[in-house]
């Protein structure tokens, strides 16, 4: 595992953002952890947190791309942290932008993007926290499409939970997104990566008797 993995997953749990518990997720499944990205608030979070999405973007996807978006609400600082921390560590100015979630009629930036509007030709990576079941990205790919003629070249997100998309999907979210619109789904780091870097320590041999069991029954993969 790369150290910058093993990183991120130490700066989760220091952030509050990766807890290990009983929680229960907007799709109604019970889970024995849960990852907020909101918990990031601070400025010295947040400039890390746009360090670790800039190197795995530059892993997963290199230099050939020209703009970030993050879908409103919480994709926005996303977008914004990482372009400095990509310009910082690369030395490549990357534009930004998010869409509205209402339309703006008026000034000289109305429309329904906020940050650079889209051109023809622009090659977009698409920036969130995560995804359990799919579903945002098809609020947000024709939002992006819809601007212009662009290519997406990939989405990241922070973890990948490495489970079911729906009850009756075998596949994961992301594997489903990348399957499903043409264009690699990636995580700075997966729930495998996370167990194997915290068993010992923060994970008890409760805690990994649960994750286990969770995954039995919902897991995409097994962790």
């Amino acid at each position: 595992m790369e150290q910058y993995k093993k990183d991120f997953i130490d700066f989760m749990v220091q952030c509050q953002v990766l807890k290990f518990g009983s929680f229960t997720l907007k799709s109604g499944r019970k889970s024995p952890f849960f990852m907020n990205a909101g918990a990031y608030v601070t400025g010295s979070q947040l400039a890390k947190l746009g360090e670790y999405y800039a190197q795995a973007i530059h892993a997963n996807f290199g230099d050939d791309f020209d703009v970030l978006f993050g879908p409103a609400y919480k994709g926005i600082p996303l977008a914004v942290t990482t372009v400095i921390a990509y310009q910082k560590l690369y030395g490549k100015e990357i534009r930004y932008c998010s869409n509205r979630k209402e339309v703006k009629d008026h000034g000289a930036d109305k429309g329904a993007i906020l940050g650079s509007e889209l051109k023809d030709g622009d090659r977009v990576v698409i920036i969130e926290d995560v995804t359990t079941s799919g579903k945002s990205i098809e609020e947000t790919y024709p939002i992006v499409t819809g601007q212009a003629k662009v290519t997406v070249v990939g989405e990241m997100v922070s973890l990948n939970r490495m489970e079911k998309a729906s009850a009756d999907c075998s596949k994961s979210a992301l594997d489903t997104i990348t399957e499903k619109y043409g264009f690699p789904a990636r995580a700075i780091v997966t729930m495998k990566e996370v167990k194997e870097a915290l068993t010992g320590t923060v994970l008890t041999p409760e805690l990994v008797k649960e994750i286990d069991a969770y995954y039995a029954e919902w897991g995409a993969e097994s962790v």
